[in-house]
């Protein structure tokens, strides 16, 4: 085995997989109580007699919970071990989930969504680590497909879900259904995942983790609040301020320490360091599909979120179906030419998406989204495996750390720019439109709404500069898709022997 594999652990094959079931349930549940809680914040609002800013830190909390405990999981899982860190997340993310269900008002709702997050950050990139330490190398891509699933498809089913549960329950059963699931992958891991040996104690990275929490933290709330608050307001401009320094000053802290918590040294690995760029491009490209299609089916479309839900279901089946068929041609094609073909398919059908109107029809929808898809499934896990499969065993966790926390700070970018795209061209529209109206088109308003006819023109006009700002941001996130397709050749170009290759880290 070479150099840069990590060694499986000594359970049976049954064990293993047994054992990988219970860690894609812990990972699915985490997902998935995100999810749920996207589309309820107007029932939380009205139930909790709250207001709009105030519950909106049920997401905001969590999300900067997750974000700033990331860096510490690969220290901490060398410290204690995989098997009993990964208890720990499940049983402070069920716990949390519990309180959560029985809040009593805003704040503790709120208070009780950022422990949730505390758990919730440590179980996606922990679950990861887990993979490359039980797994043998030959069947590692196949079981981070099958992990993969449980990241694309709980989203994908969240929203239809989370719309069912409050339309005949209430709020609370979006945290009472994920309360089996966590208790089952805590039992499920208690007996069927083996415990590692027991790794020499390192001392704590105190400072290393206080300037990456402080870094994770201010970046993901400036990108979260910049759009209310202003990009150019103070508090914006002083959170990336302090973010900017954090960095600064953390990788200087962690280029000068013996046991960092932040492993620098992982980026001198030419294969880890693409494929962590490719990987949070195609997020960034994903991501603008994903944040604006459901606002264009039920802002534009008028749709319900159970019915958007259902419509966006079949992308999700495709993405679920293809991960483990990608799983099992990486072991023979290596990441090219699933990289190729799958991120062609997502930029073309993305690209396509941009050419939709109030009248497109959902029978034309469907098929664009699921072979859109496909090409997700296709490419993200080959991606990312190539990049995992050329680190050293002993900074698997670190690794699993960085490219978790980098793509996280990619996703909310995304969205931070895919908003602020869409509303300044939207706002561009709105003129183009309003300055194109003739004498001739007021009239023929006026005959059609009578009375009505001013308010009735300026909510068309609205509507039609809404979805051209919509479409916009299809074209911008195709064009960063369309530019990873060349990168993965990179993978080719650059390749270097194994042991070669792990020697830099």
């Amino acid at each position: 085995m070479s150099s840069s594999s990590v060694a499986p652990s000594k359970a049976s094959s049954r064990e293993r997989w047994l054992a990988l079931i219970a860690i894609i349930t812990g990972a699915f549940v985490a997902v998935l109580n995100n999810s749920l809680i996207n589309v309820a914040i107007p029932s939380l609002t009205t139930d909790l007699g709250s207001t709009q800013d105030t519950i909106q830190w049920v997401l905001t909390g969590y999300m900067l919970a997750s974000g700033v405990i990331v860096p510490i999981v690969g220290f901490m899982e060398e410290r204690i071990g995989y098997k009993k860190f990964l208890l720990v997340a499940l049983a402070v993310f069920t716990i949390g989930t519990f309180f959560c269900a029985i809040a009593w008002n805003d704040m503790s709702l709120i208070a009780f969504r950022i422990i949730t997050g505390l758990g919730g950050g440590i179980i996606g990139p922990l679950s990861m680590t887990v993979i490359y330490k039980i797994m043998p190398r030959e069947q590692i891509s196949v079981a981070l497909s099958l992990w993969g699933v449980s990241a694309m498809v709980a989203p994908a089913i969240g929203p239809t879900l989370s719309g069912y549960l409050i339309e005949w329950f209430n709020w609370r059963f979006l945290f009472i259904v994920c309360i089996p699931f966590g208790i089952l992958a805590f039992i499920a891991v208690s007996f069927l995942l083996k415990a590692p040996e027991k790794a020499a104690p390192k001392p704590f990275d105190a400072l290393g983790f206080f300037l990456a929490a402080t870094f994770a933290g201010t970046l993901l709330y400036a990108l979260s609040s910049g759009q209310k608050a202003g990009w150019g307001s103070f508090e914006i401009i002083g959170l990336f301020f302090i973010s900017f320094w954090a960095l600064v000053f953390l990788i200087y802290v962690e280029a000068n320490t013996e046991h960092p918590v932040i492993e620098l040294s992982l980026f001198k690995n030419f294969t880890f360091m693409v494929s962590t760029i490719i990987s949070s491009l195609v997020m960034v490209g994903m991501m603008g599909a994903m944040f604006i299609m459901p606002l264009f089916l039920q802002n534009i479309q008028r749709m319900g979120p159970i019915d958007t839900g259902l419509l966006m279901m079949p992308q999700a089946i495709c993405m679920a179906v293809m991960m483990p068929i990608a799983g099992k041609l990486f072991n023979k094609t290596g990441p090219i030419p699933l990289g190729m073909i799958g991120l062609t398919l997502m930029a073309f059908t993305t690209y396509k998406l941009a050419f939709m109107t109030p009248d497109t029809m959902h029978n034309w929808m469907i098929p664009v989204l699921m072979l859109r898809g496909i090409g997700t499934g296709l490419c993200m896990m080959p991606i990312s495996t190539a990049g995992m499969n050329a680190v050293a065993p002993h900074l698997v966790g670190k690794a699993s750390s960085i490219s978790n926390l980098i793509r996280a700070v990619a996703s909310s970018m995304s969205i931070a720019v895919f908003t602020l795209i869409m509303q300044k061209r939207t706002t561009l529209h709105l003129g183009e439109i309003t300055d194109s109206i003739s004498i001739e088109s007021t009239q023929l308003a006026q005959s059609q709404y009578g009375t009505n006819w001013s308010s009735s023109l300026s909510s068309v006009v609205q509507l039609e500069a809404a979805y051209r700002g919509m479409t916009d941001v299809f074209y911008v996130a195709a064009m960063t898709l369309f530019i990873c397709i060349p990168l993965v050749l990179i993978f080719k170009k650059k390749k270097k022997p194994q042991a070669q290759e792990t020697s830099d880290v």
